[in-house]
């Protein structure tokens, strides 16, 4: 019986200190991410972000998992090689995001406002888009944003 309670407090240290290293990594991602400039273009005035890139399937999947806190300027990029229909999860995912739909041509098909944390419900983008633009959730309606603004980031499209 002590083996056998010996053996579930190790496994439960062993669990806990996963949690704490899975945090450890999402804070190092964050603080080691090359950071570009991204732009909303809204009617009535331009909304600089500094952002990092989802290239890979890889990031693309963690995307901002684990992330305890984002700036007011920053968030993630995930660009597609060519516009499709896009579902996000909220799963790990510990703080509301804003989720921004954008078309092939920059413009904002859609915006996913304050995505719950946690959520394994899809948020679709209802039609085919060429990136998605996750911010802090509220910030859209904070600074204005809104479907049909356009967006432009280093590599991806430039509005007119």
């Amino acid at each position: 019986m002590k083996t056998y309670l010996a053996c579930v407090l190790a496994l439960s240290a062993m669990l806990g200190g996963c949690s704490g290293a899975t945090s450890a990594v999402a804070a190092n991602q964050a603080e080691e991410a090359v950071l570009i400039p991204l732009s909303v273009k809204t009617a009535d005035r331009t909304i600089a972000f500094r952002v990092e890139v989802a290239r890979s399937f890889e990031e693309q999947q963690r995307g901002l998992m684990f992330r305890t806190q984002l700036p007011d300027d920053g968030g993630m990029i995930f660009p597609f090689a060519t516009p499709r229909p896009a579902s996000f999860w909220m799963k790990n995912t510990l703080i509301p995001l804003d989720m921004i739909f954008i078309r092939q041509d920059g413009s904002i098909a859609r915006i996913a406002r304050e995505a719950t944390p946690h959520s394994l419900e899809p948020v679709d983008s209802g039609e085919p888009v060429i990136a998605v633009f996750e911010i802090a959730g509220g910030r859209s309606d904070a600074l204005g944003i809104r479907e049909g603004d356009k967006v432009s980031w280093e590599g991806g499209p430039q509005p007119r």
